[in-house]
């Protein structure tokens, strides 16, 4: 369990929602603590026009700062999330180590999201993907809204596994299930992923649970039984798709760094750093963040191993 990877998107998904536009230099503050914090990946923007979403306009000079010598450690991974042919154009020039991109299984979100259906937008990012992965690039797909859709409501399991099929047939293994809206449940959770795995259980799994109605840490840890190893979370809790019906944030890096700690795992990463990150992001934006850790202190004691057994 040592080899949980966490996955950090508040750069991209947790700023997205937010009016008040961080100045490049805070941004550059904020990765470099997480780099010290000792988080796996790193996700520090997505290439969209900048007139849509002011906040990712400097996506570019991001990833070109930290390509430069002696700005980004061997040990972190910088990913940037693109959504179309000239976002990956963008990525190939600037210096991009891991790209995310994806589909929604959810019809109504898919087009309002980017503006086609689910069935053209799979075959659009399919050949995206190969394409970089042709490059030498690492490429992570997800299937957005896969656990419900705040327009459709359930989204049938069904709907979810044959994207996730087209995915592996088409050579893409490293799969998120994007909880976009919030919607999932832990059994749901898990039997997902099961699923997915019985399809290849070579499949290098990720999940990106919002925590709009309180479920985040329980799916995370039910996803985390059946083995999926990747998990994505916004510092602060920060976060939401401004394309959903209630956009909420993410699960808290550092309340699942917490969470973590707690059952013994992931020791190396830098608890304090984190909740100093997420105070810091409290003050800049004059308000009080989702995330409980930074507010009520870490627990310090690791859990028994009684209470590390898994819970079936």
């Amino acid at each position: 369990m040592n080899e949980i990877v966490v996955h950090e998107v508040g750069l991209r998904d947790g700023l997205q929602m937010e009016k008040q536009v961080v100045p490049f230099e805070q941004k550059v503050t904020w990765i470099k603590n997480l780099i010290e914090a000792r988080v796996d990946i790193i996700q520090i923007g997505s290439f969209v026009h900048p007139d849509k979403v002011p906040q990712m306009a400097d996506t570019d000079k991001l990833f070109a700062f930290f390509r430069e010598p002696g700005n980004k450690p061997s040990h972190v991974t910088l990913s940037g999330l693109v959504l179309n042919e000239k976002g990956l154009e963008r990525g190939e020039s600037c210096g991009v180590d891991m790209y995310c991109m994806g589909v929604s299984a959810s019809e109504t979100h898919s087009r309002k999201n980017t503006g086609m259906s689910t069935d053209e937008a799979l075959k659009r990012i399919t050949a995206m993907a190969q394409t970089a992965t042709k490059s030498g690039k690492k490429v992570q797909v997800s299937v957005q809204s896969a656990f419900g859709c705040g327009f459709e409501g359930a989204i049938p399991q069904e709907r979810v596994l044959g994207i996730v099929r087209n995915y592996l047939e088409s050579g893409l293994k490293n799969i998120s299930l994007a909880d976009t809206a919030g919607h999932a449940q832990p059994y749901q959770v898990k039997r997902m992923f099961e699923e997915i795995l019985k399809l290849d259980a070579t499949t290098d799994c990720t999940c990106h649970f919002h925590n709009t109605y309180g479920m985040g840490i329980a799916n995370c840890v039910a996803a985390m039984d059946v083995g999926v190893r990747c998990f994505e979370s916004s510092f602060a809790g920060l976060g939401g798709c401004p394309f959903t019906k209630v956009a909420a944030g993410n699960v808290c890096t550092e309340d699942f760094v917490h969470f973590l700690h707690r059952m013994g795992m992931r020791q190396d990463i830098d608890l304090d750093k984190l909740v100093m990150l997420a105070k810091d992001v409290a003050t800049f934006f004059n308000r009080e963040m989702p995330g409980l850790v930074y507010k009520t202190g870490p627990l310090r004691t690791v859990a028994a191993n009684e209470n590390q057994k898994r819970i079936h």
